[in-house]
This record gives C-alpha cells, sequence and structure tokens, in this order.
C-alpha cells in the first residue's frame, strides 16, 4: 500500500518538564509514536490515528497552526486510556505551498486510512481544514453526515473566498461534495446570521442552539451517532473554559459537557473522521484551551474504545440484544417500530423505505414516549425523508 510518511513529519516534541504519570501509565505509552528513527510504517493496522495540520492560513485566528505540537504535548501528559484500543500518532501533514495543497496531502491521507477501517483524528489548525473531510467522502464515493460543535455556523448567503469562517459554503453548493446531511451542534443565535441559518433549515440541516444541546445533553447523542464526521471548533466552549481562540463568547458549552460530546462521537458505530479546531497557543492561558482540547481528544479515544457497533446486529431479532416495541400512532396505517439496546439502552427507529429495504435511524427514548403520547417525532419525519432517495 501507499506510505503516508511521505505526506508526514514525523513526531518531533519536547519532553515535558514533569510528568505526573511515569511508566506506563501514561498516555503516551497507549499508542505507537512515528518518530524520525522509527515511522509508523503500517498505520492500518490501528484502530485510531492522530494526525497534526499545523497550518492556520485561510483563516482570521492566526497562531492556530501552533496548536498541534502543543495539545499533543498536553495529550501526552494525561492518563493511558483504560481499554486495548490500537492507536498510532501519525506526525503532522506537511504544509503544501498553498492552502489547498496542504488540503489535498490530509485528504489523501485521510482517504488511505478510512478505506482501511482506521479512524483519522484531525488536529488543527484552521476549521477550514475541514474542506479535506469533504473531498475524503467524495474519493470514497461515500455520501456522509457532517456535524459540527461550533457556536458559530460557518457558512454564509454570500460566495466568498473561502476561509474558515465560511468553509460551508464549499462544501454545500460544491457539485463534486458528498455531504448528504449537516449537523450544527452549540450554535449560538447573536452570533449567526439568520439568514444564513434560514438557508440551512431550508436544505433539512439539523441545528441545534446552545441552550436547548445544554438543557439535554444527552439527546445530542443519536445526532452524533448517525453521523460519518465529528469536528469540534473550540469556540463552541466558553471563553471561561477554553481562552485560547480569537472567536471566543462567554456562553458556550463548560468543559465536561464538551468532553462528553466527544465521548458521544466516540462511540458513535457510524463515525470515520473525528476533528477539532482553532486552538490558539498565543491566546491562551497557562495552556489551558490545550489541555482542555487534549481532554476532547482523550475522551474520544475512550469512547471508541468502548463502541459496541450494534448498527451491524439491529437486523438479527434472535441475538437477544435488542427489544423491538410497536407502538401504534393515529392516521398510520403501519405500526411505528422501535428497538432498544439491551446492552447500552439505546434506541433506533425502524423505517421501512419506498424500495422495500429496512434501514434505522438513532432516536431517544424521548422518541419513544412522543409517539406512545400518539404524536409522531421530529426525527421520524427526517428520516423517513433522508431514507426516500
Amino acid at each position: 500500500m501507499t506510505d503516508l510518511n511521505d505526506y508526514l513529519e514525523p513526531v518531533s516534541i519536547e519532553k515535558p518538564e514533569f510528568e505526573d504519570l511515569e511508566g506506563p501509565a501514561g498516555f503516551s505509552h497507549n499508542l505507537s509514536i512515528s518518530t524520525e528513527s522509527n515511522p509508523v510504517k503500517e498505520p492500518w493496522k490501528y484502530k485510531i490515528a492522530l494526525i497534526g495540520v499545523p497550518d492556520d492560513r485561510n483563516s482570521l485566528n492566526r497562531g492556530c497552526s501552533k496548536g498541534p505540537d502543543i495539545i499533543r504535548k498536553r495529550l501526552y501528559m494525561l492518563a493511558r486510556v483504560p481499554g486495548k484500543t490500537k492507536a498510532a500518532d501519525l506526525g503532522n501533514i506537511r504544509t503544501g505551498v498553498t492552502f489547498e495543497d496542504t488540503v489535498s496531502g490530509l485528504a489523501y491521507v485521510m482517504y488511505h486510512l478510512v478505506k482501511a477501517g482506521t479512524i483519522p483524528v484531525i488536529i488543527g489548525g484552521s476549521s477550514a481544514l475541514s474542506l479535506a473531510v469533504d473531498r475524503c467522502f467524495s474519493e470514497l464515493g461515500h455520501r456522509y453526515t457532517l456535524a459540527c460543535v461550533d457556536s458559530r455556523i460557518d457558512f454564509t448567503p454570500n460566495r466568498e473566498e473561502t476561509d474558515s469562517r465560511n468553509y460551508l459554503n464549499r462544501i454545500i453548493y460544491g457539485n463534486k461534495s458528498a455531504i448528504g446531511h449537516f449537523v450544527n451542534i452549540g450554535y449560538q443565535t447573536y452570533l449567526n446570521d439568520y439568514q444564513s441559518v434560514n438557508r440551512l433549515l431550508k436544505r433539512k440541516a439539523e441545528l441545534v442552539r446552545i441552550g436547548d444541546a445544554r438543557q439535554a445533553l444527552h439527546l445530542t447523542e443519536p445526532l452524533m451517532r448517525d453521523s460519518d464526521a465529528v469536528l469540534f471548533d473550540i469556540a463552541a466552549v466558553r471563553q471561561s473554559d477554553a481562552p485560547g481562540t480569537r472567536f471566543t463568547s462567554p456562553n458556550g458549552f463548560y468543559g465536561e459537557e464538551i468532553c462528553l460530546l466527544s465521548r458521544y462521537a466516540g462511540i458513535s458505530d457510524s463515525l470515520k473522521i473525528f476533528g477539532i479546531f482553532e486552538v490558539n497557543p498565543d491566546l491562551d492561558n497557562n495552556f489551558q484551551t490545550s489541555d482542555l482540547a487534549a481532554q476532547i481528544i482523550w475522551f474520544f479515544i475512550e469512547g471508541a474504545g468502548q463502541k459496541q457497533n450494534e448498527a451491524d446486529f439491529l437486523d438479527d431479532q434472535t441475538s437477544g440484544r435488542f427489544t423491538r416495541y410497536h407502538v401504534h400512532v393515529a392516521d398510520m396505517e403501519d405500526d411505528m417500530i422501535f428497538v432498544r439496546s439491551n446492552i447500552t439502552d439505546r434506541w433506533w427507529m425502524e423505517i421501512h423505505t419506498p424500495k422495500g429495504t429496512i434501514k434505522y435511524a438513532s432516536c431517544s427514548h424521548e422518541d419513544y414516549l412522543l409517539a406512545n403520547k400518539n404524536e409522531i417525532p421530529e426525527r421520524w419525519f427526517r428520516a423517513v425523508e433522508k431514507f426516500s432517495f
């Protein structure tokens, strides 16, 4: 197979001045590290591959190119992740002559990893690097769902030169884009153009305001579960918890909440790419934001180690893993069928498509309770529309 090391700079960071956890208890003993003297030659043998992208071109947050190595250094100071998840740190993408060259290189590396079943964890850099995610799925020929955790939806009504504030324009309007569905979790109404929000809503995007997300954080888990790529902008976190970025807000997720969202992404059966962007060490306070970013990655890996891959068994009614519930709702010809996992207590809805096939859409216990009140959940309508094509 292709040697991806041609596109990567090996890991090269200074050893921390002190280590709270020494020996095998430390995170660095959790993974294989690609160094100049000992590169990781077969990254597809690992479940997770960390990739730094030190490029802040096309970003108004200059200085975030320093984020990957600082985050990596702080990550190595954390504890070993429980379990036997095989992970590797492949180093940093070699930055290209232009930003587009970097995007192309990142997309190429991710393409080979995803194709082999390895989950790339992108440590940015500019959030405009998300363009590489779209290009990766386009090359794979895979129609995908993108979930962004961000206080600002990086989409504008006008088509302008692409940067970190409007990269979604190219993804959503792009003729070659493979995006099928877009989700944003944690947007703040007063930071967004209502025209942009309305345009996305007309395209059936799912946009969850920060207040709604924080009021019932567990209801974001089904959104993560059905997403192929989940990308975090550190600005989704309130300024008091993450000051190290250009566009902060006094409101947003708390550190514990953003880590829980990351874990939800980790346990997702569908997820193929994870990323975190816009951490700017130049604006940070005593590594506060870099430490939080490291912990976000840690919780993602911890979640990935608990992945059950239950979606592969939903059709099997003899396994004993699931309980099926038939709910009659007035004005519906057939019963709605809900499926609950006896292992994780997660829920799905069974959808019969016009082609005669059966699909499953992630949902919550609350959706089941709503159906029992003779109300059709909004998530059911979205799922029927999604699987009609």
